[in-house]
């Protein structure tokens, strides 16, 4: 997406923050007008029962439903993320195939004037284009600094490592970049499961390029080595890995 964002407050980032118990979701509700085949309503959940969520029972169970829920979003083909002549879609992908793995991401994130008020005990309804608004792939980078920790988020420090976590675990994997010029598109992507059909690349045994799935200038269910070390382009200032159980 090519809008920076509403900001993510003004407290100091950290490799390692503090979880913080006060801050909540801002969750949008599901709606029937936000679905695959449109593009309208991106910033709300998709309401469609036919997609699977991520079943927790086992390390087999999440991988299989995983596999699903890439197969049912089908980046490749649905309308909903299909790039336009001003946008691309790689955070609306992420949230949603975060959303249907049940763990957190925003696609949209409190105000500052909301997010005041939260971190002071207030309860605050998420409103969309009041007390919430889109947030994008370069402030969700700076997002998963300051807040991922409250949600479950762990940082990974490698691609083997995260690789590897998702892998054994069945969990969420994320890399994150944020674009030098402010305004201008981040981009952020899934590392998922690999498969007997869908691997990462490796060179002497080690993850060089993991097993990853994106909507952006060019959508994929499944990439790895075509498109290199992405986040280590010069167009970005950082980027960030993280995982979640």
């Amino acid at each position: 997406m090519e809008n920076y964002t509403v900001s993510v407050a003004s407290l100091p980032l950290s490799d390692n923050p503090i979880p913080n118990n006060k801050i909540t979701k801002a969750d949008l509700l599901p709606d029937p007008e936000s679905s695959l085949n449109s593009m309208e309503m991106k910033e709300k959940p998709i309401g469609d029962s036919t997609i699977p969520f991520r079943d927790l029972t086992n390390l087999a169970t999440k991988k299989e439903t995983i596999a699903r829920i890439i197969d049912k979003l089908d980046v490749e083909n649905n309308l909903r993320y299909q790039r336009t002549v001003e946008d691309t879609y790689c955070n609306v992908y992420s949230y949603d195939y975060c959303y249907f793995s049940k763990v957190y991401l925003p696609t949209v994130w409190w105000t500052d004037e909301s997010l005041e008020k939260i971190l002071n005990g207030e309860e605050v309804e998420a409103v969309f284009e009041e007390t919430v608004d889109r947030i994008y792939s370069s402030a969700i980078h700076d997002w998963f600094l300051q807040w991922g920790a409250s949600f479950g988020w762990k940082r990974m420090h490698t691609v083997e490592e995260i690789q590897n976590k998702v892998n054994a675990n069945g969990g969420v994997g994320i890399i994150c970049a944020k674009r030098k010029e402010k305004g201008l598109s981040g981009h952020i992507v899934p590392v998922v499961p690999e498969s007997d059909l869908h691997t990462a690349y490796r060179e002497n045994g080690i993850v060089v390029y993991p097993l990853q799935s994106q909507a952006g200038k060019v959508n994929y269910n499944y990439f790895a080595e075509v498109r290199k070390d992405w986040w280590n382009d010069e167009l970005y200032s950082s980027h960030v890995f993280y995982y979640h159980e």
